[in-house]
């Protein structure tokens, strides 16, 4: 890279400390230029040590700072790099990185830093998409998901069904480019089996997209119910507090509130939706169908009922239309005088009695919640998980391998078995970044924060 960027790494606000960080060819040329107080300058430093000094300004003194000049190739970017240790705060980083940038450096970019280690060949797509996953992480498993991602150990899986590929991929255009020598059986029983072999590696990678997007987003939990039932009154005793609006008057809440929490340490992101009922009108009619929309895409549901009043057919028609393990009916005002018995009419679904004015049940609620949640989350063993754009490359190289092996099966030896591999390996090539386009890196690099 020929230019020089510069950026606050630390969040802004009260602290301790802030860092400036810079990278690019004219890093010490700028930090030559605003680093005051000492006879030594920057450039002579010894790499990857922080020194005492101050930075200044057109004459000013800007903050007293530590600064590490890190030099190539042992630094994230893999180019010329120093970073700049001043006092907490809003002010100074932004007086630090104001002199960086009238000195000759330029903004970054969001992720630029991270986009540049990996145009440098410092990590590969996978490590630099599970960089945003580590930040993002608000549990220990997505926290550890991400390091083994970051680590390199799902560029390790793939790297090896690559490798298969080419392989397979040389025997077959040889075979073709010279016809006239006939592909041993066993080489040809070879061949299928190593393809077959990476249609199963990859067909498993895509089975751990769905546990990837629960650790990266949460456990969709959809609050439903018909009106009145307490959903809101749930949904902030759940939260412990007043996030949604709580009336006695049927159908307040018209529209989805959404809301991220850590239920018994699993992340979850509940939903409040409308009441289900015939709408009265076009803006209730919506709101009934978002609350239809919003148990369709959960991955559990509480169906929350009045106990104080009797069951309705309605009620039981909705339950009976989810599955046992994605429902939780939640017996909600248990704290009334119950005007029916419930329990036998649900089924067999999961229920709990709950008082969200007493705060009965809520802690057996979050307990069911949490053994439902970890259904969906992977095991502590779990090496990696993969994103919703790895998971749609791997599926469409599964389709191109499965051709080949079809082709293969039915002896149709032609450019197109080779072709379909190809398909294969470039897609393969996308996952790890081997091949890309620019409208991907930026995509992928835009999700990140300025300064990583």
């Amino acid at each position: 890279m020929e230019d020089t960027i510069a950026a606050i790494s630390t969040a802004l606000g009260p602290g301790g400390i802030a860092i400036v960080r810079m990278t690019g060819p004219r890093s010490l040329a700028v930090a030559d230029a605003i680093f005051m107080s000492r006879p030594d300058k920057p450039s002579a430093f010894k790499s990857h040590t922080l020194q005492f000094g101050s930075i200044g300004n057109n004459g000013d003194l800007v903050d007293q700072v530590m600064m590490a000049v890190m030099h190539p190739p042992r630094t994230y970017t893999g180019e010329l790099t120093v970073e700049i240790n001043c006092h907490g705060g809003t002010l100074p980083a932004r007086k630090v990185l104001a002199a960086c940038l009238q000195n000759g450096a330029r903004l970054a970019e969001p992720g630029e830093f991270t986009k540049r280690a990996f145009l440098n060949g410092k990590i590969d797509l996978t490590q630099a998409e599970a960089v945003m996953d580590v930040i993002a992480a608000k549990t220990d498993r997505a926290h550890a998901a991400a390091l083994q991602a970051m680590e390199g150990h799902l560029a390790g899986k793939i790297n090896r069904v690559r490798d298969t590929l080419i392989e397979v991929l040389a025997h077959i255009e040889a075979y073709i480019d010279f016809p006239e020598d006939d592909i041993e059986p066993a080489t040809l029983s070879e061949i299928r089996q190593k393809l077959t072999a990476g249609v199963t590696e990859l067909e498993q990678l895509v089975a751990t997209a769905r546990e990837g997007k629960v650790l990266r987003e949460g456990v969709r939990v959809a609050i439903v119910g018909r009106p009145n039932a307490g959903k809101s009154s749930l949904l902030n005793a759940l939260l412990g507090e007043e996030r949604a609006i709580v009336t006695p008057v049927a159908g307040t809440t018209r529209d989805t509130v959404e809301e991220q929490a850590s239920l018994n340490g699993i992340p979850v992101v509940l939903t409040d939706t409308a009441g289900i009922r015939a709408a009265r009108g076009k803006l209730e009619r919506l709101g009934v169908e978002r609350s239809k929309q919003s148990a369709q895409h959960a991955d559990l549901v509480l169906y929350v009922i009045d106990a104080s009043k009797p069951l309705r057919q309605a009620d039981l028609e909705i339950l009976h239309k989810r599955s046992v393990l994605e429902c939780i009916v939640v017996l909600n005002k248990s704290d009334l005088p119950k005007r029916a018995q419930l329990l036998g009419k649900l089924g067999g679904i999961p229920a709990v009695r709950v008082s969200c004015i007493s705060g009965f049940g809520l802690d057996e609620l979050r307990t069911m919640i949490g053994e439902t949640a970890l259904k969906a989350i992977p095991t502590e063993h779990q090496s990696v998980v993969v994103n919703e754009r790895q998971k749609v490359l791997f599926q469409h190289a599964v389709k191109s391998l499965t051709g080949s092996i079809q082709l293969i099966d039915n002896q149709h030896w032609n450019d197109t078995i080779a072709q379909e591999i190809r398909n294969a390996l470039h897609s393969v090539d996308e996952v790890v970044g081997k091949s890309f386009g620019e409208d991907v890196l930026d995509r992928i690099f835009s999700r990140f924060c300025i300064g990583k």
